[in-house]
């Protein structure tokens, strides 16, 4: 992952959107009178939007990277379908074909694995030094660490729509239109949004790359198993339906299929979405305050 962190000569150069100032610690990059910790919403948005541009430049230089991304979901999408295309069959499982019920839930659990690594990039720039001088150049704090989930969410909308394009050629069929499409998107950013924050708070916090594994690996599977991503809520036991209830991986995948359904329950979408939203925002703003801790400890 190395390639993932800036040229240090670019960093300590200053590279940056305003590569230009020369007095940085007085006028902000977007502004020119605001301050590094100071600005509007408009500044901090272009500042977020260079340092995403930057990790996606890293991303498009990897391609190997790039092919792993496409290629693990394919596998999930047709080797579970396959596998598991006569679980329709069972009384109560609400449809008559098992790809249409997978789609949504390859979509959300590439999602949730794609995202909960972005805590290792951040770690990189760390141990490199990368980070610190981004601390030095006229970049709103929130703007820096920011980034790497907003270039998480991109990727995860173009990946998704590759799936469901995928699942069409497929055989899928989506009842619910463009519009559920959407409203399936959306919630698979909206994970990504969560995990990778939630990545970059414990990368932070525990500055070693053996706690997010671990992290990572205790939480992968049962959030996908204990969801509706493989099977149907009416046919599992009823303390896996409570815990799904609480699961935000569920939320998205409720929010996800009754939008793509033939009737949309939009009150439900709206709530179960609502709560991600929700969540994603409280997450976000959770890894926004640890990298201030970060800050004040260099």
């Amino acid at each position: 992952m190395s390639q993932l962190t800036t040229r240090p000569q670019e960093s300590a150069a200053g590279a940056g959107p305003n590569a230009g100032a020369r007095r940085p610690q007085h006028q902000g990059p977007a502004s020119g009178t605001t301050s590094r910790e100071g600005g509007n919403v408009l500044s901090v948005a272009a500042h977020t939007a260079w340092m995403t541009g930057r990790q996606l430049r890293a991303i498009a230089r990897q391609p190997a990277y790039l092919v792993i991304m496409l290629i693990q979901p394919v596998i999930w999408l047709f080797l579970f379908g396959s596998l598991f295309r006569k679980v329709v069959e069972l009384p109560g499982f609400g449809t008559a074909s098992y790809l249409d019920y997978l789609v949504p839930g390859v979509v959300i659990m590439s999602a949730l694995s794609a995202s909960m690594w972005s805590g290792m990039t951040v770690l990189e720039e760390i141990d490199r030094g990368i980070m610190d001088r981004f601390l030095v150049l006229p970049l709103h704090r929130s703007a820096i660490i920011n980034a790497s989930a907003v270039m998480q969410a991109l990727i995860i909308a173009v990946q998704s729509i590759i799936i469901v394009l995928l699942g069409w050629a497929g055989g899928a069929h989506y009842a619910g239109g463009v519009a559920g499409l959407v409203v399936l998107i959306v919630t698979a950013v909206l994970v990504a949004i969560v995990f990778s924050a939630f990545s970059n708070t414990v990368g932070m916090l525990a500055r070693q790359r053996e706690t997010i594994i671990g992290i990572n690996s205790f939480l992968l599977l049962p959030l996908t198993f204990l969801s509706t991503a493989f099977m149907a809520e009416a046919l599992m036991p009823h303390w896996m339906r409570v815990v799904a209830n609480c699961n935000p991986i569920n939320w998205a995948l409720e929010a996800g299929r009754s939008a793509m359904s033939a009737n949309p329950d939009w009150a439900r979408v709206g709530v179960q979405g609502g709560g991600l939203a929700v969540l994603a925002i409280a997450v976000t703003a959770l890894s926004v305050l640890m990298f201030r801790a970060y800050q004040k400890s260099v």
